[in-house]
């Protein structure tokens, strides 16, 4: 049989590229260095990729072999276009480098070397859905009543988990400094996430978490593993490197300890991922790390008008902890920005509102203007407001405010106690609840709809022989907070009703449910500063149906 054989073209890599004449001149500082650990201090806007892009393509004109490089980034999308830009440099094709995500490339090392850790090379990798049943499977393994206490779901300990092993913390410290409503708890909380350690180890699994954390074992308990990959890459790059947590930091020490050709870039003032364990101080502390440091600062901003940068200079420069840096724009000058002092949210909604429909009758079309705001509950007013004046709009962020879950619970005790004939409300107030599921839910209503007032049945205890065992010792609270909803002086106050929602239970349930819990605590206490403008329940909730 005739065999057919795929002839590629073989470019030579090009050794001309003019450095000097592509790079600015603190781009080209940073991509000609010397070996050793370099830090790029990569202001926004200053070119970053294009730097990284060009030490690599300058790193294999000088000899190196491409295998013996490995880049670091923050999604594989990201290492992708730097290693097509590369070839397009080099005109050719470049074969051999190592680059992706940290965990990525754990993966990549893990299955050559996962059997010196007690686990198969053909081990699964969870994902977040998968790592969640997994983890409720534990829970119940592990004994835990969640019907008697309201037990974290298991969300929350994936949470958990990931950040004691990320910051390299205790589980219990984790708690007591993430989550110290739930300190309580921590014995429970310890031993299911043992369970779960024990069943991925004995299934051959692993979760995101652990292709880190095993990548790290390797580095700490195989030496002779160790020694071979720090001198299979003999120069690493990593990009974003104010984003990076302990343990990604400590892997990236192991992995650059024979040759300490360590490039890293990033941006101290840049760091917004703490609340997941990223470590700022990763960057802020590299030259105690590496005394023999050189240091870049890449100033020049390509994306910004002078006038923002002077505002972000003059912002960033207060900055307690910080290598100073100061941006300067190659665009010519714009708008000056502008600050408008007002009194509250509501004020703040009008004045933007007002805004938009200016900027419409001066030509601009809705598609060319963009709100941006610090968190999703900061909308509530602006929503509210876009809404009254009919001018559409799409949210980024998310769901729209009131269509939340923990929105939709607060709002469903206000509608209820408003007309205790609502079925839905009624049913969804009570499925939130220790122990109330779905069929309790409607067994109480079936008794409470036949009476002429269901309040006054279900702030009773005629309701008892109803009730799961475990969900009748916080049964006197839940009615309690009924019937003081229930009271016509407190309904003369929306947001007095929403903080006695939050303060008697609702803020418990979040705690235990939701893994961002802070964030929809602070939407809640926005819900509850847009209803003070309201002095009866009725025109509330006409408002926000309306």
């Amino acid at each position: 049989m005739k065999q057919y054989i795929l002839k590629t073209e073989k470019h030579p890599i090009k050794t001309s590229i003019d450095y000097m004449k592509e790079l600015n001149e603190q781009q080209y500082a940073a991509v000609t260095a010397g070996d050793g650990p370099l830090l790029v201090l990569a202001g926004a806007g200053s070119g970053k990729t294009r730097t990284l892009t060009y030490r690599v393509s300058y790193l294999i004109e000088r000899g190196v072999n491409p295998s013996q490089i490995l880049i670091v980034t923050f999604t594989n999308r990201a290492s992708r276009e730097m290693l097509q830009r590369v070839e397009m440099l080099l005109s050719g094709e470049i074969k051999g480098i190592w680059g992706g995500t940290f965990h990525h490339v754990g993966n990549l090392i893990l299955r050559k070397y996962a059997k010196a850790l007690g686990y198969e090379s053909n081990f699964t990798i969870l994902d977040n859905e998968d790592t969640k049943d997994l983890l409720s499977d534990c829970i119940v393994e592990s004994g835990i009543d969640t019907k008697a206490i309201r037990f974290p779901k298991a969300g929350i300990l994936e949470d958990i988990g990931s950040l004691s092993v990320n910051c390299e913390k205790e589980i219990a410290d984790t708690i007591l400094e993430q989550y110290p409503y739930l300190e309580e708890l921590t014995p429970e909380i310890e031993r299911a996430l043992k369970i779960y350690k024990e069943k991925k180890q004995k299934a051959n699994l692993m979760d995101f978490d652990d292709l880190l954390l095993n990548w790290h074992r390797l580095l700490k308990e195989q030496p002779k593993i160790k020694e071979r990959l720090a001198m299979q890459f003999q120069h690493i790059l990593v990009d974003e490197f104010q984003d990076t947590n302990k343990l990604q930091s400590d892997i990236i020490d192991e992995m650059a300890s024979h040759y300490k050709n360590l490039m890293v870039v990033g941006d101290d003032a840049q760091s917004i991922y703490s609340f997941r364990g990223a470590e700022f101080r990763n960057i802020l502390e590299f030259k105690e790390r590496y005394p023999d440091v050189q240091i870049f600062k890449l100033e020049t901003n390509y994306r910004s008008t002078p006038q923002i940068l002077h505002l972000s200079n003059e912002s960033i420069k207060h900055n307690i902890r910080q290598f100073p840096k100061e941006l300067h724009s190659i665009k010519s000058n714009g708008p000056i920005p502008v600050v408008v002092p007002l009194n509250n949210a509501h004020q703040q909604a009008e004045f933007v509102s007002q805004r938009i429909v200016e900027l419409v009758d001066e030509g601009y079309s809705l598609n060319e203007i963009a709100v941006l705001y610090r968190a999703h509950y900061h909308s509530v007013e602006l929503q509210m407001e876009l809404t009254k004046r009919n001018i559409p709009f799409e949210i980024r962020s998310g769901l729209r405010f009131f269509e939340q879950a923990h929105i939709k619970d607060v709002i469903a005790h206000l509608k209820f106690v408003h007309n205790p004939f609502d079925e839905l409300s009624c049913k969804r107030i009570l499925k939130l609840n220790v122990g109330i599921g779905s069929k309790t839910a409607s067994a109480i209503w079936d008794v409470i709809s036949k009476a002429a007032n269901p309040l006054s049945v279900l702030i009773s205890d005629k309701l008892y022989h109803l009730l799961p065992r475990g969900a009748r010792e916080a049964w006197p609270e839940f009615y309690r907070r009924i019937e003081r909803l229930s009271n016509p002086p407190v309904q003369e106050s929306p947001a007095e009703m929403i903080r006695i929602i939050m303060e008697e239970s609702y803020t418990k349930y979040l705690q235990s449910a939701f893994t961002n819990y802070y964030d929809r605590a602070g939407d809640l206490e926005e819900l509850s500063n847009f209803a003070v403008q309201y002095d009866s329940l009725n025109k509330f909730l006409s408002e926000i149906a309306l």
